[in-house]
């Protein structure tokens, strides 16, 4: 989302949470490198770091894999917006009309048309009620982001 957003060009990997986990240690590697040991301060930020690298790759591999998934499920052209949607899906798992719309630069009822495809295939289900203000989610994708935060968690202990 941050990259969709043009905040960065590349994936920022969460390496706060391992550093945050115990808080007293990494006050002591600090006060440690204060002192002039630098060894605490850096493996304090090293080990976190190769565990949200880890925790990313595989959170990249699901992705991948929900993608090919996806694309055995969809017919339509190769080039059709339903094709474009499924990648828009992977950055911007809860969409509406709107964006996808404005995201895709395609009109309002062909984009339509591209959720209609995905809610067909089940990649897409709506989680509003009603006709007007439609919401559609992406299920596979909140499910590969909640696995990436709770290993993010786990690691943490």
């Amino acid at each position: 989302m941050l990259r969709g957003g043009q905040l960065t060009r590349s994936v920022a990997v969460p390496v706060s949470a391992g550093l945050l986990h115990d808080t007293a240690e990494y006050c002591d590697a600090l006060g440690e490198y204060r002192s002039g040991n630098v060894e605490p301060v850096v493996r304090s930020i090293a080990e976190p770091s190769f565990g949200a690298v880890a925790n990313g790759r595989t959170l990249v591999e699901d992705l991948e894999a929900v993608r090919a998934d996806w694309r055995t499920r969809v017919t339509a052209r190769r080039g059709a917006t339903a094709h474009r949607l499924v990648d828009l899906l992977l950055r911007q798992p809860v969409v509406d009309n709107k964006l996808v719309t404005s995201t895709l630069g395609v009109t309002g009822a062909n984009a339509q048309i591209a959720i209609d495809r995905l809610v067909d295939a089940g990649i897409l289900a709506q989680i509003t009620d009603g006709r007007r203000n439609r919401i559609w989610q992406a299920e596979d994708v909140v499910q590969m982001l909640d696995e990436f935060a709770a290993r993010a968690k786990h690691r943490r202990h």
